[in-house]
């Protein structure tokens, strides 16, 4: 009944039992301790690995990313469940990270916080909800894709994609998957030129500036080619200047405009969202070698 109650291993329980003299809630507050202590212990280690969840329901849709240490536990059916669930509620708490974590989890009597907490002592790793995004958009759709997708709504990479649009559900809902596709490939910093960070596009500029310069080249020309490689920089980093990568020609503006006319509506891409498993996450390089060494050697 313990084990049923709390998920715990069997000679947990059964140790917890023993402890409390047979008190059923007495034994399951001795394992909740028992599990914080545990999740403290391991809440140093790098966790780089894990899942990215998506959901989409109509104009609405959620990504969250759950890290873990290894990839095994990635695979592990209580951890994916617990990220898809993690997932689900994101569409209810706006993409907040920190309302989710202290938010009821779903069929229990405790919070986000304290189901992770539980699982840390029950698998053995360290496990982080690191972050969380949500979008929607008043009238459209929501679109999702997910790449290198390991089950059901979870993969290695997820983006959503919100589009403002009258248009059908349905083929605008296409659209945004092709959309979500291009933007996992293709990694834009921001959707249009007037959105990109104005310090990142100084910096860039003076850069480039630089570079122009050493050319020697009279100021007017320095300036058309500082211009001209502006142009390419916005290619590479604006959803709308970059290259479509289904055809690998037109441009996306190009194709936005196209889709409003094939659908007979104007189509905008309100907002993106993208993320990476483990990016940004610093890694510490291992030696298994050394690793198995120093097991040997205790």
């Amino acid at each position: 009944t313990l084990r049923e109650k709390t998920g715990a291993g069997m000679m947990d329980c059964k140790k917890a039992l023993a402890e409390a003299k047979g008190d059923l809630e007495e034994a399951a507050t001795w394992l909740r301790k028992k599990g914080l202590a545990a999740a403290a212990k391991r809440a140093g280690r790098v966790a780089a690995e894990g899942l990215i969840g998506l959901v989409v329901k109509g104009n609405v849709g959620a990504l969250v990313e759950v890290n873990s240490e290894t990839d095994f536990v990635a695979r592990n059916d209580t951890f994916q469940g617990f990220v898809r669930t993690v997932a689900e509620l994101g569409l209810t708490q706006g993409g907040d990270v920190e309302k989710m974590k202290a938010a009821a989890y779903p069929g229990k009597s405790h919070t986000v916080t304290d189901e992770l907490t539980h699982l840390v002592a029950t698998i053995g790793e360290n496990m982080t909800l690191r972050r969380a995004a949500a979008l929607t958009v008043p009238s459209g759709v929501v679109a999702g894709y997910l790449h290198n997708q390991v089950a059901d709504g979870l993969g290695k990479i997820g983006v959503l994609v919100a589009l403002e649009s009258t248009a059908p559900a349905a083929p605008l809902g296409a659209f945004g998957r092709q959309v979500a596709m291009h933007v996992a490939a293709a990694k834009p910093d921001a959707v249009s030129i007037a959105e990109l960070d104005p310090k990142a596009v100084e910096r860039e500029r003076a850069v480039l500036s630089e570079q122009a310069r050493a050319s020697g080249k009279p100021d007017d020309i320095v300036q058309k080619m500082v211009e001209g490689r502006l142009r390419k920089y916005y290619q590479d980093v604006v959803l709308l200047e970059q290259t479509w990568v289904i055809d690998g020609e037109s441009r996306v503006g190009k194709v936005l405009e196209d889709q409003a006319k094939t659908l007979g509506a104007p189509v905008k891409i309100a907002s993106v969202v993208r993320f990476a498993l483990g990016e940004g996450i610093e890694r510490e390089d291992s030696d298994f070698a050394a690793e198995v060494a120093a097991q040997l050697a205790r």
